[in-house]
């Protein structure tokens, strides 16, 4: 079976790498013509483990291809998914400029059926938008060739996206016709063979799946967020908190982890979306503004509490930063906390040192050399005021605290993740604060 991914970004890419996996040959297009060719030496421009030898191997064998020319491969393949970019407009919608211009492409250009299928996140709607660009270039084109749109959301967490691919809980596929079903049917067979689990809706369920899904995460991080805030005003534990209500079968223990807030390319993007599609819709989203509106208050709040450390003067103080991505094992820092604590920390006129295992390269993108950056988490911590941990990565749970306390110039630690033990930091002579 011959298949064409759209978009080597993350989703693309870890798509196209794990179906050549299974035997089928897969051609991975970008207009990026720099990142292909890079692809082709065999550089990966995302940090995902194990994705590297992923693509290696199966290019190596042959059934892995990087080409800039779309059109080139338009013949040989029943099935083209759209994995570009819907980056956010300024009012919050998903911008369908790539998924459009990809969909008018294949219009003028092919000759035979093909399955078009959306793997990028879109509003519902979208489908019934790309299909009618598909026809209007067939009809410019005075030709009538038989077509079908499908849409497949996915739901791969970064830093497990292969683990997530390869054995998916679940594959959503929403179509229109028994062909497109029965496609869609044999390319994921591979996948689901020990516990068949694929899901097939109509279109805009499946476009509404993935948004719905995103949101009801990001909103039970909100909820124990605004729970662990209101903790600390009345003297209650909320690791307690929420290890009580966890344990409820009805409400589960997952993403119930209080923190300094949600970020990365997907949840506050999927919400800000979702509420603008309701938006459209004469409909107002009060629930989805209000996590928005939660998440956002707590990725300022390590800074509102080692201002409170300091009685208001951070002027000249040094901090250290553990931990830039938005989670562990990712170099994704888009809308990551540590952006807004790190903006924050400049204009109260702090002098900054930050490390992270793999996302160092990224934040100097974004933000340049306005930080030190480390060598490693102790070279961080050297001669610092106050230590803040942004990300929990397995390397930060359990440092030396004597070389640690050694290495500051004040022992003092506010713990973003909650990952350290009150007492034991007390202990050891440290100011600890969390959240």
């Amino acid at each position: 079976m011959n298949i064409a991914v759209v978009g080597t970004g993350y989703v693309g890419l870890v798509s196209g790498a794990c179906f050549s996996e299974m035997g089928i040959h897969v051609t991975c297009v970008d207009i990026d013509s720099e990142k292909i060719q890079q692809l082709k030496q065999g550089i990966i421009p995302i940090y995902e483990p194990g994705l590297e030898e992923l693509v290696k191997k199966n290019a190596k064998a042959g059934r892995l291809e990087f080409t800039t020319d779309l059109t080139g491969c338009l013949d040989d393949v029943e099935v083209i998914f759209s994995a570009v970019g819907t980056p956010p407009d300024e009012d919050g919608s998903a911008d369908l400029s790539y998924v459009l211009a990809v969909a008018r492409t294949i219009g003028k250009h092919i000759n035979r059926y093909v399955l078009v299928v959306t793997k990028s996140t879109v509003p519902v709607g979208t489908a019934r938008k790309i299909k009618e660009a598909v026809q209007e270039e067939l009809d410019k084109r005075g030709v009538s060739l038989p077509f079908d749109v499908a849409s497949n959301p996915e739901f791969l967490k970064e830093g497990t996206a292969i683990k997530d691919f390869m054995g998916p809980d679940r594959v959503v596929v929403g179509t229109e016709s028994e062909k497109a079903r029965e496609l869609m049917d044999r390319l994921y067979k591979p996948f689901t063979l020990n516990n068949y689990r694929m899901i097939f809706t109509d279109i805009p369920s499946a476009e509404m799946i993935k948004y719905a899904a995103n949101a009801m995460l990001a909103t039970r991080i909100s909820f124990i967020n605004d729970i662990a805030n209101l903790c600390r005003l009345v003297g209650a534990d909320v690791n307690m908190v929420r290890r009580g209500i966890g344990s409820d079968s009805r409400i589960g223990s997952k993403f119930l982890y209080p923190g300094c807030g949600y970020g990365g390319s997907c949840f506050p993007k999927d919400v800000k979306a979702l509420i603008k599609t309701a938006s459209q819709n004469g409909y107002d989203m009060k629930v989805l503004q209000a996590v928005e509106a939660v998440n956002e208050k707590q990725k300022t709040i390590l800074f509102e509490m080692l201002n409170g450390i300091f009685k208001n003067n951070l002027t000249g103080k040094t901090v250290a930063l553990w931990g830039l991505a938005f989670k562990p094992e990712t170099d994704d820092i888009r809308e990551a906390p540590s952006l807004v604590i790190i903006d924050l920390l400049l204009k109260a006129g702090c002098n900054l040192r930050v490390y992270d295992p793999v996302a160092m390269a990224e934040c100097k993108r974004r933000i340049g050399e306005k930080v030190y950056y480390a060598r490693d988490m102790y070279d961080a911590a050297l001669d610092a005021d106050a230590l803040l941990l942004l990300t929990e990565w397995k390397e930060f749970r359990l440092p030396s605290w004597a070389v640690l306390k050694k290495a500051m110039r004040l022992p003092v630690v506010v713990d973003g993740r909650n990952i350290y033990e009150k007492k034991e930091m007390q202990e050891n002579g440290f100011v600890y604060a969390c959240i």
